[in-house]
């Protein structure tokens, strides 16, 4: 696995990319991005692609620059900006690229992207990628999608609904964007968070309920 250039890095983006595994990861965030999902439905009501788009906070996309800046010229150029996409794409396989995607309440197992493509835009990093589901997503019943990272060390968030959009819905299909209340999603999974869960988060998949998501509710459910 690709590693940061600097023990400072290191310390700053351990859990975002995965890059060290010394050491417990705090529960709650250090790094932040705004994300756009759009999905893209095919003529036969199938999930095509989810297209991903972040961007990371000024502090984030500084200390990339700098690490990855090889000419120190203060700005990416293109084999720069690959350098940063390996390494993000490598680092974040094991999480499934913060992706969840579900159907009925059931996980739906999602492709690894074919690449990565970073950009830095007006002093910020962008992170670029598609991906699609592993066997055909048929729209029926509740599918819901949502970008979320289990260690809580990044906070990914869709600052408006309409960031996560929905290309070519069927008629019988409708949809909203769930923004779950942090209080009342520990009180309705009281029972299955355990004391475990709050001393390490990342030991499970719980972390999930607390993610921004898109629902697509299709047919009776609609």
């Amino acid at each position: 696995m690709q590693v940061w250039k600097s023990n400072a890095v290191k310390a700053a983006a351990a859990a975002l990319f995965a890059l060290t595994a010394a050491g417990p990861v705090l529960s709650h965030p250090h790094i932040f991005a705004e994300a756009r999902l759009d999905v893209s439905v095919d003529q036969n009501r199938n999930v095509e692609t989810l297209h991903h788009v972040w961007r990371f906070d000024d502090l984030f996309s500084s200390t990339v620059l700098v690490e990855f800046d090889k000419n120190q010229d203060m700005k990416l150029d293109a084999d720069e900006l690959k350098d940063v996409a390996d390494t993000v794409y490598s680092s974040l396989a094991e999480y499934g690229y913060f992706q969840i995607v579900t159907q009925d309440g059931k996980d739906v197992t999602m492709q690894a992207p074919d690449r990565l493509i970073a950009d830095f835009v007006d002093n910020q990093l962008i992170i670029l990628f598609e991906s699609k589901p592993k066997t055909a997503l048929s729209l029926k019943g509740k599918v819901d999608f949502a970008i979320y990272d289990p260690t809580f060390y990044t906070a990914i968030d869709f600052l408006e609904d309409e960031y996560m959009t929905v290309d070519a819905m069927p008629d019988d299909c409708t949809r909203r964007v769930i923004r779950p209340d942090a209080d009342e999603a520990i009180a309705q999974n009281q029972q299955t968070l355990t004391e475990a869960f709050f001393n390490d988060p990342t030991g499970n998949d719980m972390s999930k309920i607390f993610a921004t998501r898109l629902e697509i509710a299709c047919g009776k459910d609609s």
